[in-house]
């Protein structure tokens, strides 16, 4: 596998978890009990802390990605273990 898709599967691992990261620990205004800002969406996130989301995201995409090269080298799970659309194993 060349660098260049490496670099490209891992960003891919990245921007999905950053969306499965950004949500947790996340809170309103309402819940954290202070004043909104005039205009300001109830559900408006009041304490987002974008260097946490990157460091976590960052740490998950990394391990994730790991696994996923390992596959690779190794390979576990190929094409061929994941029957999508052929035969059930066994049926003739």
């Amino acid at each position: 596998m060349s660098w260049t898709s490496i670099a490209a599967i891992y960003l891919l691992f990245w921007v999905i978890t950053a969306f499965v990261v950004m949500p947790f620990g996340v809170r309103t205004a309402e819940e954290l009990g202070i004043e909104k800002v005039r205009g300001q969406a109830d559900s408006a996130p009041a304490n987002f802390k974008p260097l946490r989301v990157v460091l976590i995201t960052t740490a998950m995409s990394a391990v994730v990605f790991g696994l996923f090269y390992a596959n690779y080298v190794n390979g576990w799970i190929g094409p061929s273990d994941v029957n999508i659309f052929g035969k059930p194993p066994g049926a003739e």
